[in-house]
């Protein structure tokens, strides 16, 4: 048969590793910033200004400074922009770059389209550009791992689409007959990816020509659909791509072929059935059912063998070449990413189950264990990559092996200092939380005994995060050098045979996976339905049965003011430091009762559109809230924290009190809750949204002068200086965020409670 020739393209590889390494390290940069606030929180005064004259600040001896940043430099919004710059950004740019790379070399032939591979390219960084514009500005939808508003969504789509295209068109013309195992997994991938992140961020915008939108699911339901997008989310993002990479780079650099095919399939097919059953284990012992729960543990607990499979099979593929590993700095970091993979897939599922679940959820543990995977997995793996490539690709020997070394060392050393004091921290937290003196009482009564305590390891964290990102810089120089001292070659020179065209049937005696290596279209076909399954089974029943959320009558929904004030507290990411979510435990429900003593009931979520039940309880648990605290409290609370609560890291939130509540949307809120999702509100209430509003808010100022004399003669000093500018209290967003706090928990708080149950 004649051989063609054809060309790869570096370019496009060229490109997508640029990108790699620059949005590594903002994404390292903006975890350091946020391991720092947590035991600096005064961080943003030092930067922009403050009128605490206990602390230092770069700028004016006066708090405008802060408040004009209108909270761009918050926990909240820091925290979701690096999760987001490393999942989308770092690890996504990394997964592109390889699989560039490697699908045009396993299928001996170049890209499909060029075009596609830069249009993708381009919205792809677009989308990520987009994300931090409107991350620091407050736009998100508070939903992990998909704060992204929906225009971004669609562009999401729109670039994963492209991907697919040119890898299938790829695909269709290889000259290899049969697929390799790490074309598997970008298959997967894609397929898992697509339906996960269309169905997850279903939304109705509150117009088009607005950022603003709400989800289609509410409460429990919007939970479940959330966590089986965002367990699957780190499954077939931070995962199964990174797996296909580990495949093709692994045995390329050892030069040693992989250990196992059989293993290869077992892992492949396992791990991509049973991940999408396992997302129900984030939520455990909260409202979901119980029955959702039960699946979620037993299939995380079976995530173990595909996983530990083939971290076996990766780290076998180096029988015999252990030597290697001595002096090649690239092994180095795929034999800890590999290690690191198996510590992460192990500990998972022990998290998975209740007796541990009820430790460690909501506390440090569980960053802990998620860092091993991001920073040892993900990071690793894709410094290994760039490592390989660069040599390869600008035809020269890395600058410095001593300096990838050194690089692999204090990566490895900030891996070490990041997770050892969060696992510590997080048991800290886990068991002071539960701690029970003989009457009764809790020993650890203030929430603030439980965040002191554990200051000292988040020191030691901020330490490990500075190693880590020490490494990336030094193989940013290595980098740089390394391609100084090369030559680059955008178009390689390549030939192969055609591939013969023996039809799709399934011939005699061929083996049953043979034939669906050579039939992409029928593996596609199955790697949609095995990932499918476990969402139809899990999430069909739940958003369709109303039984599954009983209904709650006290529970009514959200006015004006408190929508708005909702609306607030997701602009500032305060459920990443909040749960709202009082599991059924004694000393939760202690902690946080209120009046009756009551656990959260999933009938107390029906208007919550997300849900707001965070991850990570840094502060209180805020779902009994309400009538907890005076308003007064909850304004000078905001205003600075550690007036109220001596030695609190929660951030300040000024701007809150100086800037007018937008009302112009107020009513048109209403009636899309009320068109879309059948939200009771009446015609007469929706047009009397802003006198209603203007009731509430009033009542709450009132309250607050009543409390706190000193806000009022600040307020009555404020409208002589400013005159007609002068915006009341009323009218400030502040008074919007107190509202909706101080309703959290209040519908079930009432002395009779009735649900759909007790009317039978």
């Amino acid at each position: 048969m004649e051989t063609q020739k054809f060309n790869y393209d570096n370019n496009i590889v060229r490109a997508f590793l640029y990108a790699t390494i620059a949005f590594g390290l903002v994404g390292f940069l903006l975890g350091l910033t946020a391991a720092l606030m947590l035991f600096y929180p005064e961080l943003p005064e030092f930067l922009f200004g403050t009128d605490d004259s206990t602390i230092k600040s770069l700028a004016s001896g006066n708090i405008q400074g802060l408040i004009n940043t209108q909270g761009a430099l918050g926990f909240g919004r820091i925290r979701m922009l690096h999760t987001s710059a490393v999942i989308f950004a770092f690890v996504c740019n990394s997964f592109f770059c390889g699989a560039y790379y490697s699908m045009q070399r396993l299928l001996k032939t170049r890209m499909y389209s060029d075009t596609l591979s830069w249009i993708h390219f381009w919205t792809w960084q677009i989308m990520i550009v987009s994300v931090v514009i409107t991350f620091l500005m407050g736009i998100n939808t508070s939903k992990e791992y998909a704060e992204h508003e929906w225009p971004i969504d669609i562009l999401i789509t729109i670039s994963w689409v492209i991907f697919g295209i040119n890898m299938f068109g790829t695909i269709a013309k290889r000259r290899v007959r049969h697929l390799y195992v790490a074309i598997w997994f970008y298959l997967g991938t894609w397929i898992a990816v697509a339906m996960l992140h269309i169905f997850n961020n279903l939304e109705v915008p509150l117009s088009f020509t607005s950022w603003k939108s709400y989800s289609i699911y509410a409460g429990a339901k919007d939970a479940l659909v959330q966590w089986w997008y965002g367990h699957n989310a780190v499954a077939f993002v931070l995962t199964t791509p990174v797996l296909g990479l580990m495949y093709y780079f692994l045995p390329k650099a050892a030069d040693r072929p992989v250990f196992s095919y059989k293993l290869s399939i077992i892992h492949f097919w396992s791990l991509i059935f049973v991940y999408l059953w396992a997302g129900p284990h984030h939520l455990q012992y909260t409202a979901l059912p119980a029955w959702a729960q039960a699946v979620g543990t037993g299939f995380s607990i079976m995530l173990i063998a595909p996983s530990w499979g083939g971290m076996l099979n990766g780290l076998l593929t180096l029988r015999g070449a252990w030597d290697k590993v001595r002096e090649n700095p690239i092994l180095k970091f795929f034999v800890v990413a590999v290690t690191c993979y198996g510590m992460a897939t192990f500990e998972g599922p022990l998290l998975a189950t209740k007796s541990l679940n009820k430790i460690g959820h909501y506390t440090d543990w569980v960053i802990g264990h998620v860092h091993i995977g991001a920073l040892g997995w993900n990071g690793f793996m894709a410094f290994g990559i760039v490592y390989y490539l660069i040599p390869v690709m600008w035809r020269t020997p890395l600058w410095s092996k001593k300096l990838a070394n050194l690089h692999f060392w204090l990566g490895t050393l900030g891996i070490i200092f990041y997770a050892v004091p969060m696992y510590i921290s997080g048991f800290t937290q886990g068991l002071m939380w539960k701690q029970f003196n003989p009457d009764g009482t809790l020993v650890w009564k203030n929430w603030l005994d439980t965040v002191t305590a554990i200051i000292p390891y988040y020191k030691m964290r901020f330490l490990g995060g500075l190693f880590y990102i020490s490494g990336a810089i030094l193989m940013v120089v290595n980098v740089i050098k390394t391609i100084k001292a090369g030559s680059f070659q955008k178009n390689v020179p390549a030939e192969a045979p055609a591939l013969a065209n023996i039809g799709s049937a399934r011939k005699e005696g061929e083996g049953l996976h043979l034939w669906i290596e050579r039939t992409p279209r029928i593996m596609a076909i199955l790697a949609f339905i095995t990932v499918a399954i476990g969402g139809l089974v899990e999430i069909i029943p739940t958003l369709t049965l109303k039984q599954s959320v009983p209904t709650i009558t006290a529970v009514k929904p959200y006015s004006p003011l408190e929508l708005e004030g909702r609306d607030l507290y997701i602009r500032e990411g305060c459920n990443a430091c909040h749960s709202q979510m009082i599991r059924p435990f004694r000393d939760e429900i202690v902690r946080f009762e209120g009046k009756n003593g009551q656990y959260s009931k999933a009938g107390e979520f029906v208007y919550d559109r997300p849900f707001l039940w965070g991850s990570k309880r840094t502060g209180p648990d805020l779902h009994r809230e309400g009538g907890r605290n005076p308003d007064s409290w909850h304004f000078k609370h905001m205003y600075n924290p550690r007036i109220t609560s001596a030695g609190s890291i929660m951030p300040r939130f000024p701007w809150l009190i100086t800037n007018k509540l937008d009302k112009k949307q107020m009513a048109d809120k209403m009636k899309l809750m009320k068109n879309y999702f059948d939200v009771p509100y009446t015609k007469a209430e929706i047009d009397s949204a802003n006198q209603w509003a203007d009731n509430q808010a009033k009542g709450i100022v009132k309250r607050i002068y009543s409390e706190a004399a000193d806000v009022k003669q600040q307020a009555e000093r404020d409208r002589a200086a400013k005159g007609a500018s002068f915006v009341p209290l009323e009218d400030r967003e502040i008074v919007a965020m107190i509202a909706y706090l101080q309703r959290l928990g209040t519908d079930i708080k009432t002395t009779e409670i009735q649900t759909a149950s007790a009317d039978n």
